[in-house]
């Protein structure tokens, strides 16, 4: 039986999951986690299968957790979820070692496909994910959004900004202070040449980045 972590900073949201798999005699909910840190700890004492694994949390969030958790046990599957799939955030969960990547509206029966697929040691990535993806590999370098040179910290804290996030708000958010969020959105504005919050929402909607979360 394969074990299931869930991870969502939403309890609606961890519980409608957890009742989609509750049917499924092949698999078993072992726990849930609310924040990256929380799921790394999580993975240690209750040792998953499978994670499924929220992608904007407070923290270190979805993707420093995956990274986190893929370096430390190698063997566990991990499968994103976000709201959207238009963002910088596919391709750099993959390329963290997640296996399989769905929009939190897929139907249930797709991430019931998904978690069969990463258990077989496939990839899943849901299909308008996996078309965009693809075609952006077909993009010239021209194309690439000038986001993609933020870290992952710097592309956290550069949606919560984007969603009119005030420093402190994001500091509460993230575990930090607000000298250290600052300290990351100066920073940010040097690497792509801009000077405001206003000038990185232009930047976003040029490049589709609305909602990355």
């Amino acid at each position: 039986m394969l074990k299931i972590l869930i991870v969502d900073d939403h309890e609606l949201v961890s519980t409608g999951i957890s009742r989609v798999l509750q049917d499924e005699k092949t698999l078993s909910v072992v726990g849930s986690a609310f924040s990256g840190e929380d799921a790394i700890e999580k993975a240690k004492s209750l040792s998953p299968d499978i994670v499924l694994m929220d992608v904007h949390m407070p923290g270190i969030g979805g993707l420093g957790a995956t990274k986190e958790i893929k370096r430390l046990f190698p063997r566990v599957k991990v499968i994103a979820l976000s709201a959207h799939d238009d963002n910088p955030y596919p391709l750099k969960l993959i390329e963290a070692g997640a296996s399989g990547y769905l929009t939190k509206g897929a139907p249930a029966k797709e991430m019931l496909d998904a978690i069969k697929a990463v258990s077989l040691g496939n990839k899943y990535i849901t299909g308008s994910v996996a078309q965009k993806m693809a075609l952006s590999k077909m993009s010239s370098k021209d194309d690439s959004s000038p986001l993609d040179i933020l870290s992952d910290r710097e592309l956290q804290i550069a949606q919560m900004i984007i969603d009119c996030k005030k420093p402190q708000e994001i500091a509460d958010h993230l575990n930090l202070s607000s000298k250290t969020v600052n300290t990351y959105r100066y920073r940010m504005f040097d690497k792509l040449s801009i000077s405001s919050d206003v000038e990185l929402t232009k930047l976003a909607m040029r490049y589709n980045l609305l909602g990355m979360g």
